[in-house]
Parts: C-alpha cells; sequence; structure tokens
C-alpha cells in the first residue's frame, strides 16, 4: 500500500516578512524568581537539615517529629517541582495586520460539547453556538459543530431556533462592529459598555428589535426545555447539517453569511464504552473530517462563550507563522470568568498564580492544554511530529474504514499558505456524506482501530485535552499560551462549594493517576520532552499530594501544641530564623505573583484560605479516589458540574460567604481540623501558661492562630449563627 506523507514543507521566513507574533521574556520577573529560587532553597536546605540531624540524634520525640518531617519534605518538593514555571516567563502579542487575506485563511471548525440540559442550560448552550458563528472569520471557512452526549430533543430544536435568531443576530453584530457577539452577555451589564459607545437612534432602535428576537428565542427554548429535557443513553447516531454554508452562494452581502452548523449526537449504548468527553471530541473529529474538514479546530465548553470574535485570527498569528507552524500543536487561551464575585472566594486557586504558571511553561516549550479555549491543529492529534508518515501507512487499522474520512486526514498535509476549504466545496453536503457521518458516530466505528490511542483525544485519562497536550509535547509537538487584553473567552464558574470541590476531586484524581501510571512526567516525560516541561507536568500530577502534608501539619502541629510538646526551635535561637525566612520568603513570592497579575492583598488572603479547604477536602479526596481505583474499589466516573445557578447560592457567594449546603461528605476532614485547632489552641494556651514554656511553644502557638484565622469563614459557613 502506498504511503502518503503527512509533513508540510514550511518555507522560512525572510527578514523582510511582516512578524505575525512577539515572544518576550518577562523581566525583571525572571531574574527575581532565580535570585529568589537560590536563596529559597538554602533556607530550605537549612531547615531539612535541623529536621533530619535533630531525628539521627534521637534528641527528639521521633514520632512527632517523624510526621513533620514527611510534612516538608513534601511541601519541598512540590516547591522545587514548582520553580521550573519561574525560570523564563514569556509573554505574546500579536499583530493581526499582518495576517494574510481572508481567501488565504486556512479553515477552523469550532467542536462544543454539552452533555445534559439539566446540569448545562439550553439557552446558556445556544449563546456559546451563536458566539461561535459570530466570529470575524470567514464564514465559508468557518464551522460549528455541537455535540449532544445527552442526544436530548429539546438540544436538537434549540439549535435550529438559534440559526433561525443568527438570521437577525449576525448581521446586526457585523453592521455595527460589535465584539460582545453572545447575545445573552450582549443585552447584559456586561455588554453596557459596547452598548453605550454605539449610542444612537438607530442602534438604540436595532437593539430593540434584537432584544425582541432574541426574547421569543429563548423563551421558545425555555418552554421546550419545561416540556422535554430528559436525555437518551440508549439511541442510534443522529448526525444533522442545520445551516450548509454553501447556501451563502446565493448570498450577496457577507454581513448576511453563516457558517456551517451541524448537530451531532454519536451512537450510545448499554455495554459500549462512550468514553466521556474524549469520545465525543474523537466522533466530532470524524464527522468534521468528511463535512468541512478545518485544518484547525476551536475547543470550546459549552458555558464558555467567545467574548472576542477575532480569537480565531490571534490564533493564526501563530499557526501561520512560518517559524511555528511546522511544529506547533495549539494555541491555548486563558480561562476567565465572568461570573467572579470581587469577594472571589472559590476561585481563589489563583487566576493570578495559574496565569504565571502558564506563561512559564510557555518558556519551557508549550503550555498544558486547558480543555476549553484552546486552538489545536488537526495533524498533531493524528501523528508524532518527526514520524508524520507513520500514522498514514496503515489508514485503515489507524483510523477505520472510511475512505471518505482517510482523504480528509491525507488532505491535511498542505503546504504553507496552501489550505483547501473543503473536501467538497462545490455542492451542498449530501445525503451519502449525512450517512457516512452517522457511520462515523456510530458506537462501534473504533473497534479494532488506534482511536483514543495513538490516533485522537487520549482514552488513558479522564482529563482529555490536558492529558492528550502531555502526549502531544512528549511526541515533539510545541504550544503557545496567549493572554491578550480583552479575554477571547468568557465562562461561567463554580458559585458553591460543593460543585467547586467536586470539579477539583476530579481534576486532582485525574492527575494523580498520571503521575502513578507509566506515563508520569517524571519518567516518561522526562524522556520525552525538555526537563523543565517535564517538572512542570510533574506539579500538574504530584502536587496534590500536598494535601497529606497539609493534613499531617492540621493533626500533628495542635496535638503537640496541647500537650506542650515543642516542635519548632525556641524563639531566640538561630534555627528560629530559618523557619520564619521559609515562610516569609514563600509569603513574599506569593504577594508578588499576586500584585504583579493584577491581585491585591485581598486576592492574597482569599487564595491562601481557598488554598486551605480545597487541599484537605477535594485533593484529599483525589488521592484516596486514585489508591481506590488501584485497589479495585471504584471505577473511572466522570462527574458532570452543574452550571445551574441557584439565586440563593449566588447571593452568599457575591457577598463572600462560603456556602457548603451539599458538600457534607467533602466537609468531614475539614470540620475534624477546624475543631481540632480549636480545641487544641484553647487547651495549649492554658497548658502553656501553666508550663511556661513560651519561649519553646511560640513557633507553634503562632502557627495555631494563624490557622484559626484562616478558619474563620470556615466556621461562619459551619456554623452560620458566629455569622450573624
Amino acid at each position: 500500500m502506498a504511503t502518503h506523507s503527512l509533513r508540510s514543507s514550511t518555507p522560512r521566513a525572510t527578514a523582510t516578512e511582516p512578524a505575525l507574533n512577539t515572544c518576550t521574556v518577562q523581566q525583571p520577573r525572571a531574574a527575581l524568581s532565580r535570585l529568589h529560587m537560590l536563596l529559597h532553597a538554602t533556607a530550605v536546605s537549612a531547615l531539612l537539615y535541623y529536621r533530619l540531624s535533630s531525628l539521627l540524634r534521637c534528641s527528639v520525640p521521633l514520632l512527632s517529629w517523624g510526621l513533620i518531617t514527611l510534612a516538608e519534605l513534601i511541601f519541598a518538593a512540590v516547591w522545587a517541582l514548582t520553580q521550573a514555571f519561574r525560570l523564563r516567563p514569556v509573554v505574546r502579542t500579536v499583530a493581526l495586520e499582518h495576517l494574510p487575506a481572508d481567501e488565504k485563511l486556512p479553515g477552523v471548525d469550532v467542536f462544543i460539547c454539552t452533555a445534559d440540559p439539566k446540569k448545562e442550560p439550553v439557552v446558556e448552550v445556544m449563546n456559546t453556538v451563536l458566539s461561535a458563528m459570530g466570529m470575524d472569520y470567514p464564514a465559508e471557512k468557518l464551522a460549528v459543530y455541537l455535540s449532544d452526549d445527552g442526544g436530548a430533543a429539546v438540544t436538537l430544536y434549540a439549535m435550529k431556533e438559534a440559526c433561525v435568531f443568527a438570521e437577525s443576530w449576525l448581521p446586526f453584530c457585523r453592521e455595527y462592529g460589535i465584539k460582545t457577539r453572545c447575545p445573552e452577555a450582549f443585552f447584559s451589564s456586561l455588554g453596557e459598555d459596547e452598548r453605550e459607545a454605539l449610542e444612537s437612534d438607530e442602534f438604540n432602535a436595532q437593539v430593540d428589535k434584537i432584544e425582541s428576537k432574541y426574547e421569543v428565542f429563548r423563551r421558545n427554548v425555555e418552554k421546550a426545555a419545561e416540556i422535554e429535557d430528559s436525555i437518551n443513553d440508549d439511541r442510534p447516531p443522529h448526525v444533522e447539517v442545520i445551516y450548509d454554508s454553501k447556501k451563502n452562494a446565493r448570498r450577496s452581502e457577507d454581513q448576511s453569511k453563516l457558517p456551517l452548523l451541524v448537530y451531532v449526537s454519536r451512537e450510545k449504548r448499554p455495554g459500549h464504552p462512550h468514553r466521556f468527553k474524549a469520545g465525543a471530541l474523537n466522533s466530532l473529529l470524524r464527522v468534521s473530517g468528511i463535512m468541512s474538514n478545518g485544518h484547525y479546530t476551536l475547543v470550546l465548553d459549552c458555558d464558555m462563550y467567545c467574548n472576542d470574535p477575532t480569537s480565531a485570527k490571534q490564533a493564526m498569528c501563530f499557526h501561520l507563522d512560518p517559524k511555528l507552524s511546522h511544529s506547533l500543536s495549539y494555541v491555548q487561551f486563558p480561562q476567565i470568568f465572568y461570573n467572579v464575585s470581587q469577594n472571589d472566594i472559590y476561585d481563589g486557586q489563583a487566576r493570578a498564580a495559574y496565569k504565571t504558571k502558564y506563561q512559564g511553561m510557555d518558556g519551557q516549550g508549550g503550555t498544558v492544554c486547558a480543555g476549553t479555549g484552546y486552538y489545536i491543529r488537526k495533524k498533531a492529534l493524528f501523528c508524532n511530529r518527526y514520524q508524520q508518515d507513520k500514522s498514514l501507512q496503515e489508514p485503515e487499522d489507524n483510523f477505520g474504514f472510511s475512505g471518505k474520512f482517510i482523504d480528509s486526514v491525507k488532505a491535511l498535509d498542505t503546504k504553507y499558505g496552501t489550505f483547501p476549504k473543503y473536501v467538497n466545496t462545490k455542492e451542498n453536503i449530501s445525503i451519502a456524506t449525512v450517512e457516512e457521518a452517522n457511520k462515523l458516530a456510530s458506537c462501534t466505528y473504533e473497534h479494532n482501530t488506534r482511536w483514543g490511542k495513538e490516533i485522537g483525544y487520549s482514552y488513558d485519562c479522564l482529563l482529555e485535552s490536558t492529558f492528550t497536550g502531555y502526549l502531544m509535547h512528549s511526541k515533539g509537538w510545541k504550544s503557545v499560551y496567549l493572554y491578550p487584553d480583552r479575554p477571547c473567552f468568557l465562562g461561567c464558574t463554580t458559585i458553591d462549594m460543593k460543585d467547586a470541590l467536586v470539579q477539583l476531586m476530579k481534576w486532582a484524581s485525574g492527575l494523580v493517576q498520571v503521575g502513578l501510571s507509566r506515563f508520569s512526567p517524571l519518567t516518561y516525560g522526562i524522556s520525552r520532552m525538555p526537563l523543565p516541561q517535564a517538572l512542570c507536568y510533574g506539579f500538574f500530577a504530584f502536587s496534590h499530594f500536598i494535601s497529606v502534608a497539609c493534613f499531617l501539619y492540621g493533626t500533628v502541629a495542635p496535638l503537640c501544641f496541647f500537650y506542650g510538646i515543642p516542635l519548632y526551635p525556641k524563639v531566640t535561637s538561630p534555627w528560629f530564623a530559618v523557619f520564619a525566612g521559609v515562610y516569609a520568603s514563600s509569603a513574599a513570592q506569593h504577594f508578588y505573583e499576586v500584585k504583579s497579575s493584577g491581585g491585591t492583598l485581598r486576592t492574597v488572603w482569599n487564595e491562601q484560605r481557598i488554598w486551605i479547604i480545597r487541599a484537605v477536602t477535594a485533593c484529599l479526596f483525589g488521592c484516596v479516589d486514585v489508591l481506590m481505583k488501584y485497589a479495585g474499589v471504584a471505577k473511572a466516573n466522570f462527574r458532570l458540574t452543574n452550571k445551574v445557578v441557584d439565586q440563593e447560592k449566588l447571593e452568599k457567594y457575591q457577598q463572600g460567604k462560603f456556602d457548603f449546603q451539599g458538600a457534607k461528605m467533602f466537609m468531614v476532614p475539614l470540620t475534624l481540623l477546624v475543631l481540632l485547632n480549636l480545641g487544641c489552641f484553647v487547651g495549649g494556651a492554658k497548658g502553656l501558661v501553666a508550663r511556661g514554656n513560651a519561649a519553646e511553644m511560640f513557633g507553634q502557638g503562632l502557627l495555631s492562630m494563624y490557622v484559626l484565622l484562616l478558619s474563620f469563614p470556615i466556621l461562619q459557613g459551619l456554623v452560620p449563627r458566629l455569622g450573624k
């Protein structure tokens, strides 16, 4: 069988070609981080020397000191992994004016996944679809696919209604150059500034007219959802073209043109593994391959709408760069949430810290794939960068027996700037193509193929995008992280403790499982990617073990304070300065990262609180979940986060109050630790007065007081009367 090369021949940019993007190392952050790294490493080494030497001399209580030393070794190991992010943080910008003309741009397929209309409101999903349809990109080169993994009739109905509304909405957005092309956002307070900037009698009249149409659309969808919103997990595949962009040939004005819009409900049968979101994305890869075959794919969560219509062109500033295109797999945009309160009590995992980590990882060869808001090169999902011929040497074994889909994979092999529009560029999508798409979306198509193993999104981890991005980096592909001034995508984050902790537990369980598998970044990754990049992945895989260290600190330290057992040197000892220096150094680093990313002291404090809560609840349960899976007690399970907004919870969130309703299971260890610290602090303080050993117990008393200050909002949430 003849082989077909997937290798692109990409010319190098000449000195006269304008740059499509810039990459700048962040200074003085990089220099300060390296200096801090040296100083902090010295202090941590001294601290560990003090602990271990004291244990070896047997001059201290072995059990309590041994457990505390273990906790501090875990803290030190996680800190060491974190330093890889700080070696070379970079900032990227784009030059849209240097992009080639629209006719030379490649095709882009947008994948949106939804699974349950009860947990993911259909109107919200359709707003995401409409925002994707409204991107500032040639309509004939844009296609939007919605994967309905619930097979709900209301979702298909809503998609047809959204297409009708788009006939009015998109021309309106294009005529006035509106950036907020999610209608729900535009008509809310989020779009107030833009509406005021465009205000005129004519514009206001158009807004009223379009808003009236949107209200009709929204009511129709909500009414349909009230009648029928059930999901069907035993169904045949159903692929339906809602709007074929070939119809645009009859439209003279570009403003009225719509992109290809396709509904996909893949087959589900009891007894056939459906592989959750990874399976849905792989089905979309196949279906889109024979319908539009865009060279690049934007993946969006159903609640993450497009907030800047130029995001596709911004991504193309990297994908079309001759210096990057031969090795670039995806462009990752940040996850930013429009419903985050100024109190920010649940998003304290650090928009600031994670922005820093993503930018730092970008400087090491590519950042982690966040699961949404990224433009990925399809070819990178199908082959190794250095063995681009291999997957097509035996195409049926790898891709299955669809000749049409295999042809679409071969069509991805193009030279720079010569991107075909579609596999079928002249005629409407035929009935035969839809029938073939249904076969590609069947639950048996992947049998005896390499889908989920070497082709497409991996099935080895429930965090499909993150793990697949990791594997692509292991295969030699690169990625970039772009943090533009205007957020390109805005989503809806969780506003109550239960959903936040369930989501984090899923992430923790998936990442720890990768860390303990044969794909561990500290073994598999180190041999296949740059060392700093592998250490960054090591942080994501192993940082959740810090929950063990926090649990030990939260139990051993207060009990020792209660019984008067010293764990730290006297306050007058030079060694006490080492412990104080390590804490001060960590706090200063945290403050610098938050402040340089636009945060405040309140942000720092909230992040400290939520860090403790997450560590001893969701992260701890995630680690236990992995151990249970290895023991055969539990099996992999996808936990869909509830996107429905509860008004009472929203009010508490906006007031900065913790809402523990429904999270009783997670609260068991947290409640015990808080009450234990409270009781031991009171009893230890009494014993301190009686024993008169304040110099020896000063450090533990200070630690207990600090933990109680962090715990006060938790006590308010657990015992509401304390907050009155």
